[in-house]
């Protein structure tokens, strides 16, 4: 890849950025579709978040901004103007620069980590998914199963304020489908995922106990980077099947390439 006066320029943020698999995804894209382009993580400390967005939208041949693990939710805040899972989930994983110079904010976690879980054979239509952490993933993730026909569907986060506002705008789309606890409910689940940052360093514990789970129950995480988190190893220890994070990532792929006009 040559990078010159020419190139167009797309970042990830997040706080950390050392786990992001998507650079080495989209620049590979990038040169097999002739696209003078170049994507690389941006280090974005909480605090200076909102004046970091401020910044990059201010650069002229800055096209696209990718946003991952904690600024999910306070992006779609950034954006002028947010597609449909943005207003349903509350948050955003994508913002483009539209043709009038506004940013355009949508969330393809959710789409991304269903079509993940259907291409490796874990279709969630009419199963009993229970899905741990209701933030910027979380969300887009719940939205996701319950349009893809999941039976039932339980979210867990000890976070109850937000788990009620995420119930309320879920249930706005598919009403009742939905129960809420701030305890993981893996009771009678088919599929349990991940979609909380414990994982990300070695000396997390674990968000849920794939001990207490059904025999060869999907255990799901979204984390990329380590591939093989403490929760999937010991998942399949125990004879669980188990998903990895890069499949969400690999989901969205199609999606990327439609919203930023690379197709």
């Amino acid at each position: 890849m040559t990078i010159s006066g020419t190139t167009r320029l797309y970042v990830v943020l997040g706080d950390p950025v050392a786990q992001v698999q998507s650079p080495g995804l989209l620049n590979p894209l990038f040169a097999e579709l002739a696209v003078d382009a170049v994507l690389v993580p941006v280090h974005a400390p909480v605090p200076h978040l909102e004046r970091i967005v401020a910044g990059l939208k201010c650069v002229a041949n800055l096209d696209g901004i990718f946003v991952t693990v904690p600024h999910k939710v306070a992006v779609a805040g950034l954006a002028d103007r947010c597609g449909p899972m943005v207003e349903i989930a509350g948050s955003a994983n994508a913002l483009r620069r539209e043709a009038d110079g506004r940013w355009y904010a949508e969330n393809f976690d959710g789409t991304g980590f269903v079509a993940g879980l259907v291409e490796a054979g874990h279709d969630p239509k009419a199963r009993q998914v229970t899905l741990v952490g209701a933030g910027g993933a979380g969300s887009a993730i719940a939205a996701a199963l319950l349009a893809a026909g999941a039976g039932r569907l339980a979210v867990c986060d000890p976070d109850t304020a937000k788990l009620a506002a995420l119930r309320a705008r879920l249930d706005v789309h598919w009403p009742g489908r939905t129960a809420v606890a701030a305890e993981p409910d893996t009771a009678g689940a088919e599929i349990v995922v991940n979609a909380t940052p414990l994982g990300l360093r070695p000396d997390d514990p674990l968000p849920f106990r794939p001990a207490e789970l059904a025999p060869r129950t999907v255990v799901a995480d979204i984390i990329m980077k380590p591939r093989e988190t403490r929760l999937l190893r010991e998942a399949a220890a125990l004879g669980h099947r188990v998903h990895h994070g890069i499949h969400m990532l690999d989901g969205q792929l199609g999606s990327y390439r439609a919203f930023f006009g690379l197709a």
